[in-house]
């Protein structure tokens, strides 16, 4: 028997990447929605927040799971996205670096997601290719 081929290790781990984008959109949305739409309180407990992070941040979970349902379903378009959401992140990263060395306020941990985000995304950007290749076709329905 021979051992499998790297293309298909790289396929076996197609759904769990899919499953771990769509967790994290899931969160994503659910966190940066009660920012945006949880009222005085929620905004309060999320400190110095800055805005278009959060607001990008919302927008882009949508993205993040229409980029799992793409690479579950084999879709090539979901290496596109996965690549433009890391793009993005990167450079609301950047945005986010400028208003902190201008000395505007901010909390420690949107260093921290921001960083994971971008990491995230860059990775699963530069995996998708090889995880969408499964040797086969997906099957026809019916």
């Amino acid at each position: 028997m021979s051992p499998p081929s790297s293309t298909s290790r790289a396929a076996r781990w197609r759904w769990p990447a899919a499953a771990a984008a769509a967790v994290f959109g899931v969160a994503t949305i659910v966190a940066g929605g009660r920012v945006l739409f949880g009222g005085p309180a929620a905004r309060e407990e999320a400190g110095a927040y800055l805005g278009f992070v959060v607001t990008f941040n919302f927008g882009a979970g949508f993205a993040y799971v229409a980029a799992a349902a793409g690479l579950a379903l084999r879709k090539g378009w979901s290496k596109w996205l996965a690549a433009a959401i890391a793009g993005g992140t990167v450079l609301v990263f950047a945005a986010f670096g400028v208003h902190v060395l201008t000395g505007g306020a901010f909390e420690r941990r949107t260093v921290a997601a921001l960083a994971f985000r971008s990491v995230f995304w860059i990775a699963f950007a530069a995996a998708g290719k090889r995880m969408l290749e499964t040797g086969s076709p997906p099957k026809a329905c019916g």
